[in-house]
């Protein structure tokens, strides 16, 4: 895929995610785009907003999109490493590729994505990054309830709190 022509997709993804954060929420955008390059739908996390913990950014840009007879050649562009729950729709629905904005403040399910036949772009955009970053200085509690390593969650669910996971590893970002 044309880095440029990625880039430029991304941008939706980002001002989704400047969006999500001036509501107060998680500030993931995402964007589908089919094969021609038309914008299918995007969306953002909405998870504080609508207190909803499915709704994830690719989640809330694939039902933007409504239904498409297929999937297959269609892209996924996340400001962040989609997670597994976000990695799943990807896979169970056939789309091609996923274009990432940055992966280094979560590694979501991408390498799992790419080990199974999607290709995985990721661009490491300092914006991105940026984004997440001081995010997660301003509220470390909406980001560890986005991962999954909220104090909150059930000991007989998650284990003890010492055990949840890092930014930095696989966990459930939404």
């Amino acid at each position: 895929m044309d880095h440029a022509q990625a880039r430029s997709w991304l941008a939706t993804a980002l001002a989704e995610a400047r969006a999500g954060l001036a509501e107060g929420g998680v500030p993931i955008g995402a964007a589908l785009h089919a094969a021609d390059g038309t914008l299918l739908g995007r969306g953002r996390n909405r998870r504080v907003q609508d207190d909803d913990p499915s709704l994830h950014a690719e989640t809330a840009a694939f039902r933007a999109a409504g239904r498409q007879r297929s999937y297959r050649g269609t892209t996924m562009v996340t400001t962040l490493s989609p997670c597994w729950y976000c990695s799943g729709l990807v896979r169970q629905f056939g789309i091609s590729r996923v274009v990432i904005g940055e992966a280094a403040t979560f590694r979501g399910g991408h390498d799992w994505l790419a080990e199974h036949g999607v290709e995985v772009v990721v661009l490491d955009d300092p914006e991105c990054a940026e984004l997440m970053r001081g995010f997660i200085e301003k509220r470390p509690d909406l980001w560890n309830e986005d991962i999954g390593a909220s104090p909150l969650r059930s000991s007989a669910r998650s284990g003890p709190a010492s055990a949840a996971p890092t930014p930095s590893r696989p966990g459930t970002r939404g």
